[in-house]
């Protein structure tokens, strides 16, 4: 039988590259041509693809029990709960698959904390160019019209400031006084890699306390290590009262995690949310050996010093560039913001420089490399992307090497 692209949905504009094997940060397609991964499946395969550590627990587990429903305990969901809490300061976790569903399990608990007060339509705070996924509810709480095109009516409830503008918050409580809650991200990964200084979230966690509104932090793609710290927030010196985390946690197998302190704890009664797959056993045991490499190997402190590495790197390279407005970045996060749209450059890279990127916001080169990556790696993706961006580019550049899987295995 012969399958084909036609017989999916066009939700995505797919490059004309498909991967076979993958092992670190390097992948390579049917045809054995290597490719460097500096995207790391949008920030999820932190630990590199085809982690043995990580297969082996997979393997293990999915030989002894996958599923039982949460109308039961589940000792990892259990074990993976208490790790997440120790890491980040919070008390309570819930489970489910991915980014959207952890988020809207906050914006729920917002919701909630309001009609707790005695909201009749409780309002939570979002920023301008934020993402928090693609349900209806993340959707209107996103900020980015493209996005939403198409889906109107949107849900109510979501009042938009600008980012890393504390009088605009301010402005804000003054004009609705039903605002419960404040969503924000510390890194703006689609919004194209805009770091929330530290005092922004400070202030943003000093104005939660003065009006009792929970304040929300997004760690979905900035978290697990990838700012140089486990969390972004972190940064800052803040503790949330609600993290919502998806992503890297499970390094490529669907999780996601909604965490909670003080009076967000007990806004759950049983029956009021749920998933049927959430916090499987699988899940969280893939998501318990993440964290134990993580810990071991010291990522997070790995990123910091990779993404200082990546940034001194882009700036050298890139700095003087015609055509480059800014490189802003925290850790392995970098975005380059050019003068134009650019989103050809995501196929061209492939092409020309056999190089992962993604494109955000028409005009930002974002890198999202491996936490596991080596010097050299990081150095030679700021190689590759300089030869991209020369005039001379098209005049037919070095190949990067095409190692088959069985040379690099032997």
């Amino acid at each position: 039988m012969q399958y084909h692209a036609s017989h999916l949905m066009r939700a995505y504009a797919r490059q004309p590259v498909s991967f076979v094997r993958g092992s670190g940060a390097r992948l390579w397609d049917a045809q054995g041509v290597e490719y460097l991964d500096a995207i790391a499946g949008i920030a999820v395969t932190s630990l590199g693809h085809a982690h043995p550590e990580i297969a082996a627990a997979i393997s293990e587990q999915a030989g002894l029990l996958l599923h039982t429903s949460n109308v039961f305990r589940i000792d990892w969901q259990e074990r993976l709960g208490a790790r997440l809490c120790a890491l980040t300061g919070m008390q309570k976790a819930f489970f489910c698959n991915s980014g959207a569903e952890a988020n809207e399990a906050a914006l729920k608990l917002a919701r909630l904390h309001g009609h707790r007060k005695q909201v009749a339509q409780p309002q939570i705070l979002v920023m301008e160019n934020g993402f928090h996924g693609r349900t209806l509810a993340t959707l209107s709480a996103t900020g980015n019209p493209a996005k939403q095109r198409g889906f109107e009516p949107l849900m109510p409830g979501f009042v938009r400031v600008p980012y890393s503008d504390l009088d605009a918050v301010r402005q804000a409580a003054a004009r609705w006084p039903d605002i419960v809650a404040v969503l924000v991200e510390p890194v703006q990964g689609e919004g194209g890699i805009r770091v929330a200084a530290a005092d922004y979230l400070r202030g943003l966690r000093a104005l939660c306390d003065q009006h009792d509104w929970l304040l929300m932090v997004d760690e979905i793609q900035a978290g697990m290590g990838r700012t140089g710290a486990w969390f972004g927030h972190q940064h800052a010196g803040i503790t949330p009262d609600v993290v919502t985390l998806a992503k890297a946690l499970g390094n490529g197998f669907p999780i996601g995690a909604c965490l909670a302190r003080g009076q967000a704890t007990d806004l759950f009664s049983p029956g009021q949310h749920g998933s049927t797959f959430g916090g499987n056993p699988l899940a969280c045991r893939v998501a318990c050996s993440v964290l134990d490499i993580m810990a071991r190997e010291n990522l997070p402190e790995r990123a910091a010093l990779l993404g200082t590495r990546l940034l001194d790197g882009l700036q050298r390279a890139l700095g003087s560039h015609p055509d480059v407005v800014a490189i802003r970045g925290q850790g392995l996060m970098a975005g380059i913001e050019l003068n134009r749209n650019c989103n050809e450059l995501v196929g061209r890279a492939l092409a020309e420089q056999h190089l992962l990127i993604t494109v955000t916001r028409d005009n930002t080169i974002r890198l999202l490399p491996p936490l596991v990556c080596d010097e050299a790696q990081i150095d030679d993706i700021v190689a590759r992307l300089a030869h991209l961006l020369s005039p001379t580019a098209s005049d037919g550049p070095a190949a990067p090497s095409e190692t088959t899987p069985q040379e690099a295995a032997a």
